[in-house]
């Protein structure tokens, strides 16, 4: 063999190997979830039965809500700790508008067994207000991120105990129960977890709004030249995040009943890392809604699977920790290649 076919061939093995790279980088966590499940379900026939795999995709519609805003977020540079404190507070918006007449402690004794859009437009507009004013400070301020949504999950959280006086919000009407009921096999909070997926997905991929995040996290200032307005973005950026963290409220409110003010404590961590574990960037300019839902799977699963092994749960927090450096390390790597 001549040295041009040497050349050649070594080339093409060159070429299939970052071929490979790619295609690993890309499907990876898709080929690690389905390891996973071959894994438990082995290890546990139960976890492969209809009502389980219902019951582990409705336990990730929470975080994973929270993780199609942080995909947002996170794409853009940006981080937001405060959507747990958000979804307490929203949630508890949102309960006390949701009462019944009869309830033992009433928030609003004048308004109670309000239609339930009452509740549902409330914390929703109240979540984007609160994302707004996050994007606001970031943008007008100059604030990082990290400073202005960890004031922010200070301050919602203390407003939440404030407008609760410490104590739980529950006894709800019957159409906010619905929201975590079941319509047939279905469980509601899957639809609404739907809905959102599709909202966010034609958001980031159809719309200028989705092109101008992938630009802001990609080169700021670049952005800003050729006409981005960076600002007004970052507070529609973070607006949606509220909106997110508003819906997952109401559909924990409705799976649980009651809103607690101590609620969803760590939820922001767990959003964070199912985004981060579906491949979005801390670097900016690179995140999808597919990655993000996968990387909410990835976590319910993890998460089901260790319960039913008898896992103590202790230790899946441990095993959570692990795999989220692991995401991030995978991440740097990455960037690190391309430079």
């Amino acid at each position: 063999m001549t040295s041009k076919n040497l050349e050649a061939e070594a080339q093409r093995a060159s070429e299939s190997r970052q071929k490979a790279i790619a295609l690993l980088q890309k499907y990876g966590i898709i080929l690690v979830l389905i390891v996973m499940i071959i894994g438990i379900s082995i290890l546990q026939p139960k976890f492969l039965s209809s009502t389980n795999l219902f019951n582990v995709i409705t336990q990730s519609s929470i975080f994973g809500i929270m993780a199609l805003g942080m995909t947002l977020v996170i794409t853009s540079k940006g981080i937001d700790l405060s959507v747990g404190s958000v979804l307490a507070f929203t949630g508890v918006i949102a309960a006390s508008l949701g009462q019944v007449s009869t309830a033992t402690t009433i928030i609003y004794p004048g308004l109670t067994d309000l239609p339930v859009i009452v509740p549902v437009v409330a914390a929703i507009l109240v979540g984007a207000l609160i994302g707004a004013v996050n994007g606001g400070l970031i943008a007008f301020t100059g604030i990082p991120a990290f400073i202005a949504t960890l004031g922010m999950m200070t301050i919602a959280r203390g407003a939440t105990l404030l407008y609760t006086g410490g104590k739980p919000v529950s006894q709800l009407i019957p159409n906010m129960m619905f929201i975590g009921s079941k319509i047939g096999p279905v469980p509601v909070p899957v639809i609404v977890y739907g809905i959102m997926i599709a909202i966010t997905w034609v958001l980031l991929g159809y719309t200028s709004f989705g092109k101008n995040i992938y630009a802001i996290g990609g080169n700021i200032k670049a952005a800003e030249i050729s006409g981005v307005n960076v600002k007004k973005n970052l507070v529609m950026i973070y607006g949606f995040m509220g909106i997110c963290s508003a819906v997952a409220a109401l559909v924990f409110a409705g799976r649980v009943g009651s809103v607690h003010p101590g609620a969803a404590t760590g939820y922001e961590l767990t959003a964070i890392a199912a985004t981060t574990i579906g491949g979005t960037s801390h670097y900016g300019g690179i995140g999808t809604v597919w990655g993000a839902v996968i990387g909410a799977l990835v976590l319910g699963v993890l998460r089901n699977g260790m319960t039913l092994l008898g896992i103590h749960a202790y230790w899946q927090q441990i095993v959570e920790g692990c795999i989220i450096i692991v995401a991030v390390i995978i991440d740097m790597r990455k960037n690190a290649r391309k430079k």
